[in-house]
């Protein structure tokens, strides 16, 4: 039976739907003012990988992901930019789903973005006003009573007085509290707004998600996943916002699962813009395949810290070529459909009991390296197809080996002496000639050329193959 590490109680459980076999999940996703970056790609992938398991397991999944496209640095990028807002998000989004493509990210089945549920945001701020839970401030914006939730801190583990002010946004003067929190921003100058009860304005960042949350897939659901920087304070604003705008009496959760990925960081520090170790998806991608930037993140249990560096992405790229290597000695040599695992085998039981102890990748991971193993031994057609589906369900192990092997992305093919694909396939092709024509000294010289670039020939009865060292 499934186990999920639950945030909110601190502790595994047993993963009981609200409405089996229908299962609700939703993920904080990404604020589109700039390209995404190795956060953001961690995020993508443990869900992806969350969802894959869920389907597979037999759950009817509906799984949204929010995109934020009004927010402060939003309105600054667009304004710095000489752009419109619709203009830089729409641009930003495109990125973003170029970047999850790549990644073989499959899309949520619903993608809301924030201004197109503003109405449903005003009609939480009125139930919580009418609650006594929001105030208007002397400032024109809406604020949240967080004293007046019982609730709050119980996401974070902390009693008020332990917790601080919202992270987003200073202090303000005019809140009764410290730890207030905006729920309606006041219009300024210059700055689009929405018209509302309270004088125009736009929505704070937290309302968002539980509006488009309770919208999508009602006052409560079984899932809410996103990074370990979100547990506070957004994921508790938006328990509060929820949970405080249900009918007094009901007593029920916002959420009944809580799920946070863990931190990014790189050569063991923490990523950061000035700390000139912040790196974005489509950087990381000229250095290297996109499948070992997936298998990087999910070889790693999705709680655990990450630490990337070049020598962790190097030796994943090995790591994974093992298992292509593996696949292509047992004659695996075109991509498609992973087809169904035979669960009934052992490598399949182990796997599938990793993934239903909290999605415990890593140990799933090492399930196929046995596998693989066993497969470079008896080179068993059965074998090979059980790999290959396995990986499929972490979205890996669906190309043709050589496709992997060969793979060398457009930084590397500057460094490789300019060798990109065709020009190593055409230098194989003149070194076989030149064998036919026993000039050996050439033959070895082209060898030696393609080894000088990183490429590693194997002869073969069959011909000569090559792929990345």
């Amino acid at each position: 039976m499934l186990r999920i590490y639950n945030s909110l109680s601190r502790a595994k459980e047993t993963f009981l739907p609200i409405d089996p076999p229908r299962v609700r999940m939703y993920v904080c996703g990404m604020t589109v003012y700039d390209f995404c970056h190795l956060g953001h790609a961690r995020v993508m992938v443990v869900f992806d990988i969350v969802q894959r398991w869920l389907r597979s397991s037999g759950y009817q999944l509906t799984y949204v992901r929010n995109i934020t496209d009004i927010d402060d640095k939003i309105i600054r990028r667009a304004v710095e930019n000489g752009e419109s807002i619709s203009a830089l998000t729409q641009r930003f989004i495109d990125c973003m789903d170029e970047d999850a493509l790549a990644l073989g990210v499959q899309k949520p089945d619903n993608e809301p973005r924030a201004t197109a549920y503003v109405d449903d945001m005003l009609i939480m701020i009125g139930q919580l006003e009418k609650r006594g839970l929001a105030y208007k401030a002397a400032n024109g914006d809406v604020n949240y009573s967080v004293r007046r939730f019982p609730g709050y801190g119980k996401l974070s583990g902390k009693s008020l007085d332990e917790l601080r002010a919202g992270e987003r946004v200073g202090v303000d003067t005019t809140k009764q509290d410290p730890l207030d929190f905006v729920l309606w921003k006041s219009a300024k100058e210059g700055e689009p707004f929405w018209k509302s009860p309270w004088g125009n304005g736009r929505p704070g960042w937290h309302i968002e998600c539980s509006a488009m949350g309770t919208r999508l897939l009602g006052e409560q659901f079984d899932i809410h996943g996103g990074g370990q920087d979100l547990q506070f304070p957004h994921h508790e604003n938006e328990i509060a916002q929820a949970e405080g705008a249900m009918e007094a009496g009901q007593g029920k959760r916002f959420v009944n699962y809580w799920m946070h990925n863990g931190f990014v960081r790189v050569d063991d520090e923490k990523m950061s813009k000035s700390l000139g170790n912040f790196f974005t998806i489509r950087e990381v991608l000229k250095q290297f395949d996109p499948e070992v930037v997936r298998f990087f993140i999910a070889r790693a249990q999705y709680r655990s810290q990450l630490n990337y560096s070049d020598h962790h992405l190097r030796d994943a790229r090995a790591s994974l070529a093992r298992l292509y290597t593996a696949l292509k000695a047992a004659d695996v040599s075109t991509a498609g459909s992973a087809g169904t695992p035979d669960w009934s085998e052992p490598h399949a039981i182990r796997f599938r009991e990793a993934m239903d102890d909290d999605f415990n990748t890593s140990e799933a991971i090492a399930a196929l390296f046995d596998l693989a193993n066993e497969l470079n031994k008896t080179r068993a057609p059965a074998q090979a197809a059980q790999l290959r589906a396995l990986g499929g369900m972490l979205g890996l192990l669906g190309r043709a080996p050589d496709e992997y092997l060969q793979f060398v992305p457009a930084a590397q093919s500057a460094e490789n002496l300019g060798l990109g694909r065709e020009e190593i396939n055409a230098l194989v092709a003149a070194r076989s000639a030149a064998k036919k024509a026993r000039n050996f000294v050439e033959s070895d010289r082209i060898r030696d050329q393609l080894a000088a670039a990183g490429i590693v020939l194997e002869d073969t009865r069959d011909g000569t193959t090559w792929r990345r060292a």
